[in-house]
């Protein structure tokens, strides 16, 4: 997925599209592979990314789910990685996850939209809007109402606005966290600086290596 992932990224990157701003350190292939690298690494250790899944079998999965249940897959569209589908108050629908130069951001549905805010991995996207999802709606920062482009085929595809309330991840079949990563996020959740316990040096590698709480 990451080879596939780089190919897709060199193809937009020769056309030219509506990227961020450029970082102000030099930016190669090397740092695009550590960052999708680690993105994927992350992903695979979540257990909600469901690798690559179409857009009905998404839908089916999440079609009986609580609003606010998600799950992250490979994007079917050849110009993009992956894609955050989402059982909203319309029912489920999917946004795509845009790449360019170590950040992954939203893909927003209006031709000029600000673009949504950038992370330097797609966990740390899905924890932002996830932590905003139990914010009071009259406190909840713009990012959080914006119109998503819906899958075609989905319940969400009759125009209305979607909410994109990220509440519950779903854990692909057979892929539920073991023991030990639930420990590591609760720590993760609980500790404000997981990487100054009084822990054996393996065990804050273990933290580190996944310094999430979803």
């Amino acid at each position: 997925m990451v080879a596939r992932a780089m190919s897709l990224f060199r193809q937009e990157k020769d056309k030219g599209s509506c990227c961020p701003p450029a970082p102000p350190a030099a930016w190669g292939p090397s740092e695009d592979y550590r960052s999708i690298t680690a993105t994927f690494r992350y992903l695979e250790t979540s257990g909600w990314y469901w690798g690559p899944t179409s857009v009905s079998d998404a839908q089916e999965a999440l079609l009986r789910k609580s609003e606010g249940t998600f799950l992250m897959r490979d994007s079917n569209h050849p110009k993009h990685m992956l894609t955050l589908s989402v059982k909203t108050c319309c029912g489920p629908t999917s946004v795509r996850i845009e790449y360019s130069r170590g950040s992954f951001w939203l893909d927003s549905i209006a031709a000029g939209q600000l673009r949504t805010q950038t992370f330097p991995d797609v966990v740390s996207l899905v924890q932002h809007y996830m932590t905003l999802g139990h914010v009071p709606q009259s406190h909840t920062h713009s990012d959080m109402y914006q119109r998503a482009k819906p899958d075609p085929s989905g319940d969400a595809a009759r125009g209305c606005d979607v909410p994109l309330k990220l509440m519950f991840p779903l854990h692909k079949p057979g892929g539920f966290p073991s023991l030990r990563h639930l420990t590591r996020l609760a720590i993760n959740r609980h500790a404000s600086c997981p990487d100054q316990l009084p822990l054996p040096k393996l065990l804050l590698r273990y933290l580190q290596d996944y310094p999430f709480h979803i």
